[in-house]
């Protein structure tokens, strides 16, 4: 089995899910217990200020150096362990010399496994603001909705606020199924993308009417896939 890398850190709690998920995750999809990973965690807090001030490129080149250094550890694939960054990936994954799992990609097999057709999108406002998924997503004619601008915000604010710092409080956890369910009702859709990886980690066991994809679980799947091809 190839050795696995992730750029963590984006932030520290999601990096712990991944890292507990693929162990977990491995017997049934790669036939062991013990997956070999090569864990790189960055300095979210740079990686923030590079994103607030909208600098594509410079985001692409801290990310193509903390996937060289995974590469120097050992890692023979890698993963970015959260869905904002992905907005360059197209950018990454040609300057890099090992192969990277897209969490956007990953996701739309899923979504297309499942039928669905109109998703909703939950993130970061760099998320759900950037054309990345709709992009991805629109190639199989699958169609993006994103909360309206105040639920946006809502989202963006507890997202950098709360969630990245480890904190789920339940009074967040209605709040974002409130988010949803608002979604539903205005733009028809037939199932939510949990678009941030802290974001499974407060919904993952709520009970919703529709469809929940957790892309930290889509994503450690295909990379585990990914590694014993």
């Amino acid at each position: 089995m190839k050795t696995i890398g992730i750029v963590g850190g984006i932030g520290p709690e999601s990096t712990i899910d991944y890292y507990r998920q693929l162990p977990a995750r491995a017997p049934e999809l790669a036939g062991t217990r013990s997956p070999q990973i090569v864990i790189n965690s960055v300095d979210f807090w740079a990686m923030r200020r590079v994103l607030e001030a909208g600098d594509d490129a410079g985001l692409a080149d801290m990310l193509v150096r903390e996937i060289d250094l995974l590469e120097g550890a050992g890692a023979a694939l890698a993963i970015i362990a959260a869905n904002t960054p992905h907005m360059v990936f197209d950018r990454v994954q040609p300057r890099v010399a090992i192969p990277l799992v897209s969490i956007v990609e990953a996701t739309r097999e899923a979504a297309e496994a499942q039928g669905l057709r109109r998703l909703g999108l939950l993130g970061t406002r760099f998320t759900t603001q950037a054309r990345f998924y709709p992009d991805v997503f629109a190639a199989r004619g699958i169609e993006i909705a994103v909360p309206d601008k105040t639920d946006l915000e809502y989202v963006h604010e507890k997202y950098v606020g709360e969630l990245v710092d480890g904190r789920f409080l339940d009074s967040t956890r209605e709040g974002l199924v409130g988010v949803m369910q608002r979604m539903r009702d205005r733009a028809g859709i037939d199932g939510v993308i949990l678009g941030g990886t802290e974001l499974p980690l407060i919904l993952r066991d709520v009970p919703f009417p529709l469809p929940l994809l957790d892309t930290t679980r889509i994503h450690v799947d295909a990379v585990l896939r990914a590694a014993m091809a």
